[in-house]
C-alpha cells in the first residue's frame, strides 16, 4: 500500500502571506503519509536525498519534478550533481510548511 496515496490525489492550493503555517503536531502526522522525508530543525522545510547510478537518470528525474511542479504550481529547490538530487521543499510565501509541501513531496514519491 503507498501511504501517500491521499496527498498524491491532492492538487496544491495558491498560498499568500496569510496562510496560516502547519504547526508541529501538523507536520509529524504529514510526515508521516509520505516516504522518508525530513524537516530541518526549525521545522521550516521538508527535504530528501534521491539517488541513482548516473547523472543522465539524474537529469531526468529533475525534469520530472519541474513537469509536476509546474502542474501544481508549487516549486521546490533542487540541488543536483552526478548520481544524487536533494529536493527541499516549502511554503515561500509563509517561509514555512503548508499542505502544499506534502502535496508535492507525495507526488514527486510517485516518481521514482
Amino acid at each position: 500500500m503507498n501511504i501517500n496515496k491521499n496527498l498524491s490525489t491532492l492538487k496544491c492550493e495558491p498560498c499568500s502571506g496569510n496562510t496560516p503555517k502547519m504547526n508541529y503536531e501538523q507536520i509529524i502526522d504529514n510526515l508521516s503519509k509520505i516516504n522518508d522525508w525530513k524537516t530541518n530543525d526549525k521545522k521550516e522545510l521538508i527535504f530528501k536525498k534521491f539517488t541513482f547510478n548516473n547523472f543522465k537518470k539524474t537529469l531526468i528525474f529533475v525534469n520530472q519534478i519541474s513537469e509536476i511542479s509546474e502542474n501544481e504550481k508549487h516549486h521546490p529547490d533542487i540541488s543536483f550533481g552526478w548520481g544524487y538530487c536533494l529536493v527541499m521543499i516549502h511554503t515561500h510565501a509563509i517561509n514555512g510548511l503548508s499542505i502544499n509541501d506534502f502535496i508535492l513531496a507525495s507526488k514527486i514519491d510517485n516518481i521514482k
